[in-house]
């Protein structure tokens, strides 16, 4: 059991960085129907059994995922969007920024 767990995890880190973000966006989309489905008037066994499966598809795309992107994948994942919010910061600031003209002397 131990070797096939081994071969699954080679195989899912063979996968490209690209495929390890698919699987993880569609982990938030399984999220979303795991709970989005208790909106729907159905018995409580159809609500339970619904929630089970999405719940559990979330989980393991979650799981894959971060075993198809690694630790590398993870780090170059968590960077793009430390800049990407570093950058929206820069961003409001500069907008947010006084303007040096006086008050009575607008451009025209």
């Amino acid at each position: 059991m131990k070797q096939l767990f081994q071969r699954a995890k080679n195989w899912l880190s063979g996968l490209s960085f690209r495929t390890g973000v698919i699987v993880l966006a569609s982990c938030v989309v399984f999220y979303a129907l795991s709970f989005a489905q208790l909106l729907i008037p159905m018995s409580a066994a159809w609500h339970t059994a619904l929630w089970v499966v999405f719940f559990g598809l979330a989980k393991t795309t979650q799981y894959g995922g971060l075993a198809i992107l690694g630790v590398e994948g993870y780090r170059r994942l968590k960077n793009y969007f430390r800049r990407k919010k570093s950058g929206m910061q820069g961003e409001i600031k500069e907008n947010n920024q006084e303007d040096d003209t006086p008050a009575n002397n607008t451009p025209n």
